[in-house]
């Protein structure tokens, strides 16, 4: 897979959590998912067309979540509802829009649909497309995320 398309996704992924959250995550080694089951408790998908299409999801384990968006918000959060999954859909969107302005650099366009979110231990993320799926996971302080890029020209 194009550096040029997954590089922009981790920038973004990086500065809006720390942007947003005040959390500073550290990617870890990506690697070649071959399974559809998510890496975490909440995840946030959105659809992308365009110069290639596919889908990006962020998955997030139960403790990264709640203290991203205790941190959002000045309050504790103590559970996933349907805050945390408004938040989830929403740091989604943002990772999507700053990476798509990136790529766009480069002379891609790329738009992206309205995020999905799914809650759930072992839910699956299923692509519509046959393109590879990248799989880059962070670590933080409080927990672990992955952002996922399963994209085709």
């Amino acid at each position: 897979m194009d550096v040029t398309i997954i590089n922009p996704f981790l920038n973004a992924t990086l500065n809006v959590i720390e942007t947003m959250a005040f959390v500073k995550a550290k990617a870890e080694k990506p690697y070649l998912k071959k399974d559809n089951v998510a890496q975490g408790d909440v995840s946030g998908i959105v659809g992308i067309t365009g110069a290639v299409r596919g889908t990006v999801s962020i998955t997030f384990d139960e403790v990264s979540i709640l203290k991203i968006v205790s941190n959002m918000f000045g309050e504790e959060m103590k559970e996933i509802n349907h805050e945390i999954s408004d938040a989830v859909g929403e740091l989604t969107n943002m990772i999507s829009g700053q990476a798509r302005q990136e790529i766009e650099k480069t002379g891609k366009i790329l738009q992206g649909a309205i995020p999905t979110v799914v809650t759930g231990k072992n839910h699956k993320l299923i692509s519509m497309t046959k393109g590879p799926k990248i799989a880059i996971p962070f670590k933080t302080d409080t927990g672990r995320f992955t952002v996922e890029v399963c994209l085709e020209k």
